[in-house]
């Protein structure tokens, strides 16, 4: 039998990837390939966390619904009778059966093996031929509930009944965002989630790398958002997120050939803000790149050490949607998105292979690689006190 790598010396060793900038190392190779480290932070951080499945705007109307996953848990979210967002499991309490697929909308949730019917909170109101099963209850075998949030427009759940409020602590990052009017913006639905296969963390470093910019995406989609204009503001250590910047050398740049905003642009946009990108992040699973027309999210859904799903939607304002040439504005943008992206994920895939290698490096950061320890230290506070609880647990002590 293999020997476990997760022992305290492990632990200890991630001190050097949250220390100065300037000395910093990335994090072991094994957060990101390992099957028993994953294990961890399914515990850790994916069953403590606050965790975005989507926009609220996708679930505007009484009975409308949407379904998502993270690390392997099916979930609905719904729009209740009472105006409420509920999120549950969709596994049926009868034989593990989903529930439900999709979007949609329905008076109820009806489990298509048997027939079990549920509420849209999630309430078991119909069992057919139970009457003869012994000791059967039906207010007992409800869709278990998840806690919900509502931040900017987002929903997030935690599987953790005890869970610190979202919100509260990312009040630095509303202070950042807030002449965007996120919670205000619309855009078009967008399409099913799309498979990776690497590590969760991959993705996510990648989309906040201010490093790669003028290199990898060298040429003139990118070249008016330089590397050399990054900066990394500090947060507060209790904050929930954090945020990096990207100066533009000529205002309301946009990743299209024609370097410009075709968007209208966020009314309320100061100056300064307009000669920026913004990238926000509520770890770990929403990833927001901000222009001054047009916002990207992705949600990230971790499934295993190397897979995860993403899905990936656009914000606009409502006046942008009403402008009859929308659709070709949007598809002209994001044809260009898309040149990035793909060699982005290009990328992203190498890494992990290299990741796996027995020469992968604890690597050194450049200055402008500062999102880097910024995830690094969202991290590492969650992973130490979460090693305590997960040792103990492994060693069978309650």
């Amino acid at each position: 039998m293999s020997r476990s790598l997760l022992n305290d010396a492990f632990f200890d060793s991630f001190a050097s990837s949250v220390c100065s900038l300037a000395d910093a190392e990335s994090l072991p190779p094994a957060c990101y390939v390992d099957p028993e480290f994953f294990s961890f932070e399914k515990e850790t951080l994916f069953l403590k966390e606050w965790l975005c499945v989507g926009r609220e705007s996708w679930v505007k109307e009484p009975g409308d619904y949407f379904t998502a996953k993270h690390v392997g848990e099916p979930l609905i979210i719904t729009r209740t009778v009472n105006g409420e967002i509920a999120a549950m499991s969709s596994v049926c309490r009868h034989r593990a059966m989903l529930v439900a697929e999709g979007r949609g909308n329905a008076r109820s949730l009806v489990c298509p093996y048997h027939h079990w019917v549920y509420s849209l909170c999630g309430e078991l109101v119909g069992a057919p031929a139970m009457s003869r099963t012994a000791n059967f209850v039906k207010a007992e075998h409800g869709l278990p509930r998840l806690k919900v949030e509502i931040w900017q427009g987002f929903i997030f759940v935690n599987f953790d009944a005890d869970a610190q409020a979202l919100a509260p602590r990312l009040r630095d990052l509303e202070v950042v965002i807030e002449h965007y009017n996120l919670a205000e913006l619309t855009g078009p639905s967008p399409s099913a989630p799309n498979r990776f296969q690497w590590n969760w963390k991959v993705m996510f470093e990648n989309n906040n790398d201010g490093y790669h910019a003028n290199r990898l995406h060298r040429g003139p989609l990118h070249d008016t958002v330089p590397s050399a204009l990054a900066g990394f503001p500090e947060l507060p250590k209790d904050a929930a997120g954090y945020y990096r910047t990207n100066g533009s050398t000529i205002p309301d740049a946009s990743f299209n050939p024609t370097h410009k905003a075709l968007l209208p642009v966020f009314p309320d946009l100061t100056d300064e803000e307009r000669l920026r990108v913004l990238f926000v992040n509520v770890p770990p699973t929403l990833s927001l790149v901000m222009n001054t027309d047009m916002v990207l999210y992705l949600i990230i859904q971790a499934e295993d050490a190397d897979h995860h799903s993403l899905v990936m939607g656009s914000l606009v304002s409502a006046e942008a949607m009403e402008n009859p040439m929308f659709d070709r504005l949007m598809k002209f943008n994001m044809e260009s998105v898309q040149e990035i992206v793909d060699q982005d994920l290009h990328v992203d895939a190498l890494v992990q292979q290299g990741l796996k290698s027995q020469f992968a490096p604890r690597g050194r950061y450049s200055w402008q690689e500062g999102a880097q320890r910024q995830l690094n230290m969202w991290l590492v506070d969650r992973y130490r006190p979460g090693w305590s609880a997960y040792k103990a647990a492994r060693n069978g002590i309650v």
